[in-house]
């Protein structure tokens, strides 16, 4: 429970035309879901806005305290830096609020792995996850330098600091479907969201009726 989570969230969600994190998914906002998973995980839970967005939009989301990029206009790696500010732990989970399907199982592992690493970061093929990462107190001077020149790659970032990569087969361990990088950037990604937690729930629904069913029967 050593650890914040900071939820990104100050995004312009330009293609979808609407602010992302109140796109309800089977019942549930967006970063409604992604609080419910982060929770379990972390002693706070920080959700980063930018300046042209209220605070008071972001007050209902309890046990969540919001904060306003420092940074403003320069991307993820400011919502980042910012999130470790105010953070009160070393270890600090940093997540999109527009991902749906988190793993709370592989987001333990991450943590549970980041201790002598600065960034563990998934990473599939070349593709890497930088709104999907653990990033330690020990990154804010690199990345305070590196937003003072305008350098706002993570890979300027990654370049500088100890790095655990999370490779294909250790995340297939525990998301064989890569889910947990599903991101809404579109009506359409909205729509495929709201189908596969449609899915996930009758699922569920599913497998609790034939554990019932077996117990019954081998109660008889």
């Amino acid at each position: 429970m050593n650890t914040t989570s900071i939820v990104l969230a100050g995004g312009r969600s330009s293609r979808l035309g609407k602010a992302k994190h109140n796109e309800t998914i089977a019942g549930k906002s967006l970063i409604e879901r992604t609080i419910d998973k982060l929770s379990p995980l972390s002693a706070e839970i920080l959700i980063v806005i930018s300046e042209r967005q209220s605070k008071s939009a972001f007050s209902s989301y309890s046990p969540a305290k919001t904060v306003v990029d420092l940074y403003p206009e320069k991307g993820p790696l400011a919502g980042i830096y910012t999130g470790l500010v105010h953070s009160s732990n070393d270890r600090n989970l940093a997540v999109a609020c527009d991902m749906p399907f988190l793993n709370t199982a592989l987001l333990h592992y991450m943590i549970d792995i980041s201790t002598d690493f600065d960034v563990v970061i998934p990473r599939i093929g070349d593709y890497r996850e930088p709104l999907h990462a653990v990033y330690s107190q020990s990154c804010l001077r690199p990345l305070e330098d590196l937003l003072n020149k305008d350098s706002l790659k993570i890979s300027d970032l990654l370049d500088l600091v100890r790095v655990r990569y999370m490779e294909k087969d250790e995340i297939e361990r525990f998301d064989p479907r890569h889910l947990s990088f599903f991101n809404i950037n579109t009506s359409a990604d909205l729509e495929k969201a709201r189908m596969l937690a449609s899915q996930e729930t009758e699922g569920m629904i599913q497998r609790h009726s034939q554990a019932r069913n077996t117990s019954e029967g081998q109660g008889k």
